[in-house]
């Protein structure tokens, strides 16, 4: 796109960003089983929206600038701290921006020359992002193949003495369950290493299903051991995109996570987060949408919720070919095909105005499809297991994907750095995943076999190429 040569009219501006967003998800109605969050209220959203739109142009750069960010993330932080165990927090852009912090103040604490941290394989990929950037090695363990959760003897085996963090989920994202956290953190805490919980996805769940009824263990800072926890409110908590927390049970070990800067002789450098410069938007609508819920309105989402994923569970496990994997605790449910191939029957349900979530094999869990259920759904949740039902009879009508001979090894064999985005993209479009301009949206299925097939590296490998053809300028 080129630079108007004069400015154009607001109306115009936003008649065309409505065009550019026809074929998007909806991202209300609980039609899209992932990356959105809805409580079905429009009231609330109208306050966050609203807040948002308020601290837009306010600069958390420099909280003595402006006192309100200030007085803001005390009231954001210390609402999640009351609710999770206490400690000290930061409000920071999201999940993996909370993680980053967390592993930069475990290794600027333990001071090792070559630090690792300790993950399940079920760990968010954010972990392996941040210690890409810090200079972390992964050490990452299996978890029992019928639970999904991490042993902790697997986790005291892993430690070394240069492990500076130890990471559960509460729960992790692919089954929805809540590793050992306490029988971990005391592994970890007799080992004098921190022990981080991601709760990202559950710290602003687990509380209110547990006021609802479930039975949910302990997760938070409260656990002995239990040294830092991540928690996003832009996902249960229902704010806007860009909101998280993460504390941490020391003070100390929170300013391990700031960056401060006098090497230059320019303005002072004291950073809470990664980022210098950040719009306070996405503290005005997280701020605002607590105080719109309360906490009455989060234990009625919970309640919904867990309806919700229990109605949801039965319903699956009662389709020919399907089964749920795990016994979630939290909303989460995933389920895997027995002679439904789960690829196909993705396809399907998008055909039908449904998103279902693909999930790849990985370390002897199968290939699956994810559903994260929030407090619109339980209005759907019948409609929702219909189209699965649908989608599950048409796909195995269908049958399974059938790549052509020797098209994986070929894919595993390429040398992707030689080619180029527009020789990339004209192998992708000879496998059905046309990504040029124009081409529209393609069927998935072929695509995430062929990815299935490969190993994690190759996977990597690709997936990074088609980043590049879709932002690619031609």
């Amino acid at each position: 796109m080129n630079l108007p040569p004069t400015g154009r009219a607001t109306a115009d501006l936003l008649a065309e960003i409505a065009r550019l967003k026809a074929d998007d998800l909806p991202v209300r109605g609980g039609q899209v089983t992932a990356y959105v969050y809805d409580t079905g209220r429009a009231e609330v959203n109208d306050a966050a929206a609203r807040a948002y739109f308020e601290m837009l142009e306010v600069n958390c750069l420099d909280p003595t600038a402006f006192p309100s960010i200030v007085e803001m993330e005390r009231q954001v932080v210390g609402a999640v701290a009351d609710e999770l165990g206490g400690g000290h927090g930061v409000f920071t852009s999201g999940g993996t921006e909370s993680i980053m912090l967390a592993v930069k103040a475990a290794r600027d604490h333990a001071g090792r020359e070559r630090p690792n941290l300790v993950v399940p394989v079920t760990a968010h990929p954010a972990f392996h992002k941040a210690a890409h950037y810090l200079g972390v090695e992964v050490i990452a363990v299996p978890v029992d193949l019928e639970t999904y959760r991490v042993r902790p003897a697997d986790v005291a085996a892993a430690m070394t003495e240069d492990t500076v963090l130890v990471v559960v989920s509460a729960p992790s994202y692919p089954q929805g369950v809540i590793d050992p956290v306490e029988e971990v953190a005391a592994v970890a805490a007799a080992a004098g290493v921190p022990c981080h919980v991601d709760a990202c996805v559950g710290g602003w769940l687990l509380p209110w299903l547990r006021a609802a009824g479930a039975e949910i263990p302990p997760f938070d800072l409260s656990v002995p051991g239990v040294t830092s926890l991540s928690c996003d409110l832009h996902k249960f908590g229902y704010a806007p995109k860009g909101a998280s927390v993460v504390l941490f049970a020391d003070p100390a070990m929170r300013r391990k996570a700031y960056f401060a800067s006098a090497a230059w002789p320019g303005y002072t450098i004291i950073n809470a987060t990664v980022q210098s410069s950040r719009s306070a938007g996405p503290l005005g609508g997280a701020w605002a949408t607590l105080q719109a819920l309360g906490r009455e309105g989060y234990v009625e989402l919970g309640r919904a919720t867990l309806e919700a994923a229990v109605r949801l569970r039965e319903g699956i496990a009662k389709i020919p070919g399907l089964r749920p994997l795990g016994e979630p605790e939290s909303s989460l449910v995933a389920f895997a095909g027995d002679g439904v191939d789960v690829f196909v029957l993705a396809d399907e349900a998008r055909a039908r105005g449904w998103f279902l979530q693909p999930q790849l094999s990985y370390a002897g869990i199968p290939a699956n499809l994810h559903i994260t259920v929030t407090g619109v759904t339980l209005a759907g949740v019948d409609a929702m297991l219909k189209v699965i039902a649908e989608s599950a009879a048409a796909a195995r009508e269908r049958g399974p994907v059938e790549l052509p001979d020797g098209l994986v090894e070929l894919v595993a064999g390429l040398d992707l750095d030689a080619l180029d985005d527009a020789s990339f993209a004209e192998l992708a479009a000879s496998v059905g995943a046309d990504l040029r301009p124009g081409a529209g949206r393609p069927e998935m299925a072929v695509v995430n076999t062929v990815l299935d097939a490969l190993p994690a590296s190759s996977r990597e490998a690709v997936l990074v190429r088609f980043l590049s053809v879709l932002y690619g300028t031609g």
